[in-house]
């Protein structure tokens, strides 16, 4: 390997990209085509252009280094995502079903039943038969992360005309902000629809995780009067239980949609078979009146002309015989392209020629969707389709049967064709079913931070726990990231972890994620989480700002946090100069968390010397970034919301104060020890301006916060001196005379906690998301009670939102 390696441990690296083709699953080298690490593009002013995002940049209209393909292919699967399917004949109506459903007026409505048996064929009549505007979702697997299925809701929801424009871009931010600010936007924009409507899901079983199950629950209490949600799942629905206590649903069964003799003589009615009333029977219970069962066996019958009375089977379902029937008559050719391209999820003739290497995918998928097998088209141009869950399935079997030593290699395929057509994420779905964690690691490093930075932190999270600590160890840039994620979340003792994984850790490869190398990613960390105190943050800083160069991606990164530990030594001009130079190359990089980082440190240095005006400039400009972005809950806004409320104190706006006290308070949730100058930093604002507006309560609290950060982080240098310095004078404040008190503010554990309040779950349920006990989950929620002045989970949710501590 040839490795050109700068000053201070600086490296890159080129490692050679393969790509397996043809059906022999022979390999050739694969141009790197829209990956970091290509041979250096430049502008039209001779500067490199940029490769990647900064660890605070905020990208919200599209991700960087990605190419039109994204927009081209997930938008196109995006927008199929809410067209209602064409039905295929032949189908028996469930019009009976779906009037009796309607008629009950029940808000919810679940469509519960094994695959084959029409669920998404009545969810399609249903949309056709109401007279009420149908707002419909076909989920996948890729929905199974609460900020992207929340996106998808609101989606689908504003193409009913209804909500506010921003609506859909509001659905962002971590897990507690998704469930704590997100779902009560989209809850309360269903609420106050003017016209009642219907909300369709079909495959609901896609969403797994306990997270978006939690969002679900919280929008589903939005559901209005008159309006109804229809979800379609394989699985027991997580709502139903507690909505049937309640008589607030209506739920229809494999029993309920399973055929009758009539039934079968319809579809083989439709399949040009005829059959006397006691084949009919036989046949019905022989499927025991499952649908696509019965309608396979018409297949079959229609196929041979032997007649129906061949069927037999002895499992319960004839699913296996009855496929194997149908699929045996197929010519080879099909037969290959079925088995072959089963291993995608959605399938597209480019994608399609790519995998098998061959040029014929049009025709041969035209062929199957006319012949019904199964092929459901996902788009209203019919240029790409899906296979039939249980299909999928039995195709998927044949292929381990017949060719186990390919499913890897066409895998891998698929993921080269998404990778090189911009969609990253898609490639990542696919290599994680694949041994290869070695380029997985790769490409999850490639996209992590656009990923956090667009609020998909639990995409993030799946993507990392499916690697695995180890995968993620070999590849020590990735560790990096990890870190950086779990900064980010707020979770300090995970961040601890990463960091030092990553000390120890030694890579001269080139890493994809933008940075110069390793070593400048490393230091970069380091300096943040400020292990050792303010000259090894120096001596970290400075070896990212010699690796990092002017056109770097990270570079703005670099130089907030020079400045930041510049002021830990108390070299103010010094340390005023990489902050402006930090905001300027924010601004120009539209990295949006940097930018507030760094302007809400330069307004402090303004307000410490009376300069309001600019303070003031200063403030509105980060306020404007915050909102635009949806950050209110990064932990670098919760430092801009605390210099804004100090700000306005100044002004003589007590009520405007008191509402950023609290945008403040509520986003220090996410601001642990893990990156402690801006923990320590925002904490002394709050309780300067907490003590300023007569709250002395909440000024002792946030002391006690400092104290907890500055027993894990002794050396912070003037930060730890100014702490001393607020509790000394606080102190002898209180003691000269008795100050007045509030009520006391809620800790960001029980903040955590808070949102949970609007869910169903249980006492030990909180507990499990929290990664706490039964018991510390009830002393919280006891805790939050007393301190809202509550005494029931309902009464809580209300005064949070009422105090702005949930909901917008």
């Amino acid at each position: 390997m040839d490795t050109f390696h700068g000053r201070d441990g600086c490296s890159c690296a080129h490692h050679p990209v393969h790509v397996i083709t043809g059906a022999t699953g022979a390999v050739r080298p694969r141009p790197r085509v829209g990956s970091v690490g290509d041979p250096v593009r430049r502008t039209r002013n001779g500067r490199p252009a940029r490769r990647g995002p900064a660890p605070y940049g905020v990208k919200v209209n599209g991700e960087p280094g990605t190419a039109r393909g994204t927009e081209q292919i997930d938008g196109l699967l995006l927008e199929a995502k809410f067209a209602v399917p064409k039905r295929h004949a032949p189908v028996v109506s469930r019009a009976h079903l779906i009037d009796a459903t309607r008629a009950s007026g029940r808000r919810v409505v679940g469509v519960t039943a094994p695959p084959g048996y029409g669920k998404s064929t009545l969810l399609v009549e249903w949309a056709e038969r109401d007279p009420r505007p149908v707002a419909w979702i076909t989920l996948d697997r890729l929905d199974d992360d609460p900020a992207r299925l929340l996106v998808v809701l609101a989606s689908a929801f504003a193409r009913l005309g209804e909500g506010r424009p921003d609506l859909v871009a509001d659905m962002v931010g971590p897990d507690t902000s998704l469930l704590g600010r997100a779902a009560p936007r989209l809850a309360s924009a269903l609420r106050s629809s003017p016209e009642p409507f219907v909300l369709a899901l079909d495959d609901l079983h896609e969403v797994r995780s306990t997270a978006c199950h939690d969002v679900l629950g919280v929008v589903l209490e939005g559901i209005p009067e008159g309006s109804q949600l229809v979800a379609a799942s394989r699985d027991e629905q997580p709502h139903l239980a507690r909505l049937r206590a309640a008589g607030e649903s209506v739920e229809i069964v494999a029993e309920d949609l399973a055929l009758d003799v009539s039934g079968t003589e319809q579809v083989f009615a439709a399949s040009q078979v005829t059959l006397t009333r006691d084949v009919a029977t036989s046949v019905t219970e022989r499927t025991e009146g499952w649908p696509v069962g019965v309608y396979l066996a018409s297949l079959v019958a229609a196929d041979d002309g032997s007649g129906p009375e061949t069927v037999t089977g002895t499992d319960r379902y004839v699913a296996d015989y009855l496929q194997r029937e149908s699929f045996r008559r197929l010519s080879a050719e099909t037969r290959l392209f079925l088995r072959r391209t089963a291993v995608l999820d959605e399938l597209g003739a480019p994608l399609c020629d790519a995998l098998l290497g061959v040029r014929s995918s049009t025709r041969i998928l035209r062929a199957i969707e006319t012949s019904h097998l199964f092929l459901v088209p996902v788009d209203r141009h019919r240029q790409w389709f899906r296979y039939h869950a249980l299909f999928r399935e039995f195709l998927l079997d044949e292929l381990l049967v017949t060719e186990p030593e390919l499913a890897d290699a066409l895998r891998t395929r698929a993921a080269d064709w998404y990778e090189e057509n911009g969609s990253p994420e898609r490639a990542i779905e696919m290599l994680l079913a694949t041994p290869d964690v070695e380029r997985t690691s790769r490409l999850v490093a490639r996209v992590v931070m656009p990923h956090v930075q667009a609020g998909r932190v639990t995409t993030i999270d799946r993507w990392l726990a499916a690697l695995g600590d180890e995968a993620i160890t070999k590849y020590p840039p990735l560790a990096v990231l990890a870190g950086l994620v779990a900064v980010h979340e707020g979770h300090a003792a995970t961040a601890e972890r990463w960091g030092a994984v990553v000390d120890a850790a030694s890579f001269d490869g080139e890493p994809v994620d933008g940075t110069a190398s390793f070593a400048s990613a490393r230091a970069m960390f380091r300096a943040l989480r400020c292990p050792d105190g303010p000259q090894q943050m120096l001596d970290d800083v400075g070896t990212a700002l010699d690796c990092e160069p002017a056109w770097s991606p990270w570079r703005d990164t670099a130089l907030a946090l020079s400045g930041d530990a510049l002021r830990l030594v108390r070299d103010e001009d010094a340390a005023t100069d990489q902050l402006e130079q930090a905001a300027a190359a924010a601004e120009e990089l539209d990295h949006a968390s940097t930018l507030v980082l760094a302007e809400a440190q330069l307004a402090q240095l303004d307000m410490d010397h009376d300069r309001w005006a600019r303070a003031g400039d200063r403030v509105l400009r980060l306020l404007d970034v915050i909102d635009a972005r949806r950050m209110h809950d990064y932990p670098t806004s919760a430092l801009g919301f605390a210099l804004a409320a100090r700000y306005r104190h100044h002004a003589g706006d007590l009520a405007g104060t008191r509402a950023l006290l609290t945008r403040a308070m509520r986003a220090r949730t996410f601001s642990t020890y893990a990156f402690p100058t801006l923990a320590v930093r925002t904490r002394l604002q709050l309780a300067r301006t907490s003590w300023a507006t007569a709250d002395a309560s909440t000024v002792n609290h946030l002391l006690r916060e400092i104290d907890d950060v500055l027993l894990r982080r002794p050396a912070l240098g003037a930060l730890a001196d100014e702490a001393v310095e607020l509790r000394r004078a606080f102190d002898a404040a209180s003691r000269a005379t008795a100050l007045p008190t509030s009520g006391t503010p809620l800790t960001p554990a029980e903040l955590r906690l808070l949102p949970y309040l609007q869910t169903h779950l249980t006492i030990r349920e909180i507990g499990e998301r929290l990664f706490v006990s039964r018991n510390t989950a009830s002393s919280e929620i006891g805790s939050i009670y007393r301190k809202l002045g509550v005494s029931s989970r309902s009464d809580a949710v209300r005064t949070a939102i009422d105090r702005g501590l949930l909901g917008a």
